[in-house]
């Protein structure tokens, strides 16, 4: 396969998939123009697999990639690495996909670098283990990893303590967390096989009532959107170039919150945006 095909993390779809339907979401994503998929926010019954793999059949879609949590989060009953694995290497199997991604550290492990890493080091173990059934393991990024001890962020630490976990780049997420977006990508060339491609925005501030300055701050501060490819402050182009460059496999759209907007208007955008940019042959 060239490299850097554009896709769809289906992350924006989860309320499309429960009104819709797993094949009825995969139809509108190909009558969109895609066919690589991320599958995440699917619970993966033998129902829904089925249902995937029927869609990736009729409709030339790819499954990309899926995704799963090494442990069970504090409070989920979801499947796991750890306790469901030779479940999730048959989904693989049967949706002829071979990257998992871990879409994100345990909620109780963040700001703490010492099990932070601890955990990684499992993640490693699992990438190793998943790498005999032909299947690598990404772990993907938000803003905490970029959290510095003695220097140097967390991202960059995992990355070096590890060989077989590879890295699914939210540029969003880098942004945010304080990077150029570009900049990690360059270092992480060769360990990025998957970047989530979300642009990032600012948005209209509610001022409401001046003389409450603490709430003023809060929106002040927290006017941050996730944003269609295009209409935010980040630099697609060179993203894409930078990524291609680094051996990335798959663009994968992404927009966490549409605020309001139906999400199959919002991927329209965007991907008309990456066609303007003269990326049509990557769909």
């Amino acid at each position: 396969m060239k490299s850097g095909k554009i896709g769809v993390q289906m992350f924006n779809l989860k309320n499309k998939i429960e009104e819709l339907g797993v094949y009825e979401t995969m139809k509108k994503i190909h009558e969109l123009g895609y066919h690589y998929v991320e599958v995440t926010q699917v619970q993966m019954t033998e129902e829904n697999v089925s249902e995937l793999r029927r869609a990736s059949l009729d409709f030339n879609i790819k499954v990309a990639a899926i995704s799963a949590p090494l442990d069970s989060m504090p409070g989920s009953q979801g499947e796991s690495l750890t306790a469901d694995f030779d479940k999730i290497v048959s989904d693989c199997i049967t949706l002829d996909c071979n990257f998992i991604r871990i879409g994100m550290m345990p909620v109780n492990l963040m700001g703490d670098k010492i099990k932070a890493m601890e955990y990684i080091t499992e993640a490693e173990k699992m990438a190793e283990r998943l790498k005999q059934h032909g299947i690598e393991l990404y772990y993907h990024n938000h803003h905490i990893e970029f959290e510095k001890y003695d220097g140097k962020c967390l991202l960059d630490i995992m990355r070096e303590q590890t060989s077989n976990l590879g890295f699914e780049l939210d540029v969003h997420w880098a942004q945010r967390g304080g990077a150029n977006p570009i900049d990690v990508i360059n270092r992480f060339a060769g360990r990025v096989s998957l970047i989530h491609l979300k642009d990032y925005r600012i948005g209209p501030i509610d001022l409401g009532d001046l003389r409450d300055m603490s709430d003023f701050m809060s929106k002040f501060t927290g006017n941050i959107e996730f944003a269609e490819l295009g209409t935010g402050n980040l630099d697609i182009k060179a993203i894409m170039e930078i990524g291609k460059k680094a051996g990335v496999q798959y663009f994968l759209i992404e927009q966490d919150d549409t605020y309001g907007r139906d999400p199959f208007d919002c991927l329209k955008e965007s991907g008309d945006y990456l066609r303007q940019l003269g990326y049509a042959d990557l769909f």
